[in-house]
């Protein structure tokens, strides 16, 4: 067998001059062509790797149009959670998602007109206000876009193919190669067709009648998309569909990209049952999991998941997981996850009561349990939709993860189920796992692959694959697309006739064949062998990365420079570079990844909140930073660490100086000083920045109830609008309610620590983290009162920084220091001690921005109690986000917050609140700069209102 790999990665071809000419003719100013940029775009979560010659950005449909009529080849990408190839290309990559994101609810949430780089857990948040959610659920819901979920025909775990992208969809806005635009919602769509493009109109109808006048056409169409099925193209549009409008809207979903742009679609939604039962069966072994299954599925449940052996061994590590999961002895067993959903709560115990029932005459080796605690649930649930990318960032290194998915009907489930496992053993898969929708019967599983020179085993596996799928009356690809993966294979699952008419669809639609070339169908009988990716051992902090993306949306940084995963695969390709002795390339990774992903991160974690592997790539950003740090900078911030009273009060005074100052004198002293030292090193003063501090000053007290350490922040930067400010607002609070704060002495020395940690500064961070410990154990009487901090970064800060200590020299356990967030304190202890304020006091809507560390640290339920004691409307608007001032980095970078904040201040400017709140100083500043509005801390509007 003659077998193909493909050149490493690393090799890179220069971007062709006439290419970029022709991009840049038709849309002016939307090409990206630096090699940070393609290589940063080629890596998505498949197990393809191919190098755009440009990655271009339109901003709307004409631009679209535009470089559909330079017919050059064009792929489009928004999300990048695709798993089968579709979404890589060695032409031009089309990214939608920067600019594509509009979401319209409509009907009162009956419909939702969306564009296709709105992210699907946006989407199904805007709705949830209506009671209603889109039909597709598919695992990457946190980071897939309306584009992927359209393009893929994206189902899930609970719509299974009454609910799919393809049933749920009413119409779209749809750019066809020629540039052509069609509303396949507007009253004349047809004609329009028609008449801007007859060919494809008659070509379309031609199509119906030969298919609905082939009998055996008609009976495998039926029977293939009676089961969840992406393979090919969506022929049952043309069974399900008369007007060729409609037939073409149907058919482009699914259609990964191939035969046109997706502007925008119009779906139809589902109602959101606010009642849930969720429970995990886990039978002795796989075998039983699936005999289970039809009666189980025969009761009525919203989803049964399936979890092999492999899965559960993985499972049970996730700090989401209970004790059952946690406490289980893994060996052949196997898992079913069960839901029942309804809005009705007798209706749901009744589910409940029958489910029971069904459970009783189980061989089951844990006990079964229904529960609908919130919590619980979205712990299960958690863990099956991270399944994927937790196994496979769980792969030995060095592999590439493959995950597959298929599909057979129900009663073929448990015989498919063993010949996987068969397949496994033969070609020696250790370590691979099966899990997905078994109420489908829709099976994933995946392989670990060191993909070398010998692709042999693969390509046997692959046939037999097929083989076993294919004999079982089933398809290749049931959600993830056919992609590169499965398009060799296309013309085996349905048969010579209707692959022609698939291949007369591409023809009608794409003449040129331009979009996305090599995806669902292919001559070549290899094209699943070729291009495939390698994955080099690189650094600790983020070799498990499987590239799935799930990061992207949470990232601040995302639409200015890079995103966690393309800060991981520069890294990747930077080591290709060098391991391949191109130097000139590594030289200019290097010098990219600098500002694009060092300077220009936010280190604020919350990538870590959204990775199934817990990567927070923070960490490597720390790292990078300390590694460039020079003798002098080091001994510098040591010394800052030594004498902050003195440092902060200097920097009080500083910013005293630059109000007291003409804004034009003091904005160009900033600017000259930052061209000299560098944008990196010096802050950029502007006139919207406050007047320096207060200086903290201690307030001991031997019967406090807790220990106070004020910011800070508080002494760098004065309160907005000459107000009292968060550290006078909990005093006084805490007065109010008869309690009593301890403000030890030296605080005006002491710190968190994150302007070290966040800088990369080890030894002035050791320096700080020793006096703070020793500090707090006195003041707190060895732990015995809480820490209080009114900033949520300095609260995150001061956790890391007393659970960093050593123990001490008796080898006694260390004294743990407990530290509350001021919201938290005043919500569990302050809050029920102040009287009620009157109606008229309390505002009438706030603008609530959350922030980073506060999510990271749970204080959502606390946040919105305070909240809703001080304005009667609370909302937090959409687009929030980490708003990325991130200490100094706002002042040091400013482009990076503008870019972050962009989306909330816009809705924030539509909401017309009459309060602006958040729980962090610097954050403030940054959203009031972002929005033109006045933003305080919450507690100063508590004490406002309850004085």
């Amino acid at each position: 067998m003659s077998l193909i790999h493909v050149d490493p990665p690393h090799r890179i071809a220069p971007a062709d001059p006439a290419v970029l000419a022709a991009v840049e003719a038709a849309a002016p100013g939307i090409t990206r062509s630096r090699v940070s940029d393609r290589l940063g775009m080629a890596h998505d979560a498949s197990h393809y790797l191919l190098t755009p010659q440009a990655v271009v950005v339109p901003e709307n449909a004409a631009q679209v149009a535009a470089l559909m009529r330079t017919g050059l080849p064009l792929t489009f990408r928004s999300g990048g959670t695709s798993l089968s190839g579709q979404g890589v290309t060695s032409h031009l990559l089309v990214d939608t998602r920067r600019h594509f994101r509009d979401v319209e609810v409509l009907d009162g949430g009956e419909r939702v007109r969306v564009q296709p780089g709105a992210v699907l857990r946006q989407v199904n948040a805007r709705l949830a206000a209506y009671g209603r959610r889109l039909g597709p659920d598919p695992a990457s819901e946190s980071a897939c876009t309306i584009g992927g979920v359209v393009a893929n025909n994206s189902s899930g775990m609970t719509c299974g193919t009454h609910a799919n992208t393809y049933r749920t969809l009413e119409s779209m806005v749809v750019v066809l190669p020629s540039g052509t635009v069609i509303d396949t919602g507007a009253p004349d769509a047809d004609a329009r067709l028609r008449a801007l493009e007859p060919a494809l109109a008659q070509g379309l109808e031609q199509l119906r009648d030969r298919i609905r006048g082939n009998a055996d056409s008609v009976r495998r169409i039926a029977g293939q998309f009676s089961i969840k099925n992406t393979m090919g193209y969506g022929l049952n549009s043309f069974l399900d569909h008369d007007s060729p409008a409609q037939i073409l809207a149907h058919l482009v979903v699914g259609s990964e990209g191939t035969l046109g742009f997706v502007a925008e679609a119009v779906l139809r939604t589902v109602p959101a049952h606010r009642l849930a039962a969720t429970g995990l069966l886990v039978f002795p072994a796989l075998r039983e999991a699936m005999a289970a299954t039809p009666e189980l599925v025969a009761a009525g449940p919203a989803a049964v998941e399936l979890l092999d052996a492999e899965s559960l061994r993985v499972a049970r590590l996730d700090p989401y997981a209970d004790e059952v999961l946690r406490t289980l002895e893994v060996r052949d067993h196997a898992a079913l996850l069960v839901e029942w959903q309804e809005s009705d709560p007798e209706l749901l115990a009744a589910r409940e009561r029958e489910a029971g029932q069904v459970f009783a005459g189980m061989s089951l080796a844990a006990p079964a349990r229904l529960s609908g605690d919130s919590a619980g649930r979205a712990a299960l649930w958690r863990i099956r939709k991270n399944l994927y990318a937790a196994v496979a960032g769980a792969r030995p290194s060095g592999t590439t993860a493959l995950l597959e998915d298929v599909a057979v009907p129900v009663p073929a489930l448990a015989g498919l189920c063993d010949a996987l496992t068969g397949l496994f053993d033969r070609y020696r898969y250790e370590r691979s796992v099966i899990f997905g929708h078994a109420k489908d019967g829709n099976l994933h599983f995946m392989l670990n692959e060191r993909f070398g020179a010998d692709l042999r085993r693969y390509a046997d596996f692959t046939e037999d694959l097929v083989d076993a799928v294919l004999s079982r009356g089933g398809t290749l690809k049931a959600e993830h697309g056919t992609g590169r993966v499965m398009a060799p294979f296309v013309r085996r699952q349905y048969g010579e006739e209707l692959f022609e008419v698939m291949r007369e669809v591409k023809r009608l639609c794409d003449p040129g064949g331009t979009l996305n070339p090599g995806v669902v169908l292919t001559e070549d009988p290899k094209a699943h062998l070729r291009d495939l990716k390698t994955v080099a051992t690189v650094e600790p902090e983020v070799d498990r990365c499987v590239e799935c993306g799930y990061c992207e949306p949470v990232c601040p940084s995302r639409d200015l420079t890079t995103t966690p995963r393309q800060r991981i695969v520069l890294r990747r390709e930077l080591a290709a570079a060098q391991a391949a002795g191109d130097q000139a390339l590594a030289r200019q990774l290097t010098e990219e990844y600098g500002y694009d992903a060092v300077d220009t991160c936010a280190v604020d974690g919350m990538c870590a909140t959204a990775c199934p592997v817990l990567i927070n790539t923070g960490d490597l950003t720390k790292r990078l930073r300390a590694e460039r740090h020079g003798r002098s900078a080091r001994a510098g911030w040591k010394a800052a660490a030594k004498h902050w009273d003195g440092v902060t009060r200097a920097m009080d005074l500083a910013m005293d100086a630059a109000a007291a100052s003409p804004a034009r004198l003091a904005e160009g002293a900033s600017r000259a000083a930052r061209a000299v030292a560098g944008p990196d090193a010096v802050p950029q003063w502007t006139r919207d920045l406050p007047r320096g501090g207060t200086p903290r000053h201690a307030a001991p007290r031997h019967d406090a109830d807790a220990v106070y350490v004020p910011s800070c922040l508080n002494t760098m930067f004065a309160p907005a609008d000459g107000g009292p400010g968060v550290m006078a607002a909990l005093l006084r609070l805490t007065e109010r309610a008869g309690l009593r704060l301890h403000v030890p002495e030296g605080v005006a020395s002491l710190c968190c620590g994150t302007p070290w940690s966040s800088k990369g500064f080890g030894e002035g961070y050791e320096v700080m983290r020793r006096r703070v410990r020793e500090a707090l154990l006195t003041a707190t009487d060895g732990g015995r009162l809480p820490v209080v901090s009114d900033a949520a970064s300095c609260t995150e800060g001061f956790e890391r920084l007393t659970a960093a200590g050593a123990e001490p020299p008796t080898g006694a356990a260390s004294p743990v220091v407990r530290v509350l967030d001021a919201v938290t304190f005043v919500a569990e202890h302050v809050l029920p001690r102040l009287p009620q304020p009157p109606e008229d006091r309390r505002r009438a809507s706030l603008a609530l921005h959350p922030t980073c560390s506060s999510a990271r640290l749970g204080l959502d339920a606390a946040i919105a109690q305070v909240a809703e004691a001080v304005a009667k409307e609370v909302v937090v608007p959409d687009g929030w986000q980490c708003c990325a001032f991130a200490g100094d980095r706002g002042l040091l970078h400013p482009e990076l917050t503008a870019s972050a904040t962009r989306a909330e201040a816009a809705s924030v400017a539509e909401g017309g609140f009459a309060a602006h709140a958040s729980v962090n100083r610097t954050c403030e500043i940054g959203m009031t700069r972002a929005t033109g509005k006045t933003y305080h801390h919450l507690l100063e509007l508590l004490d406002e209102i309850t004085a």
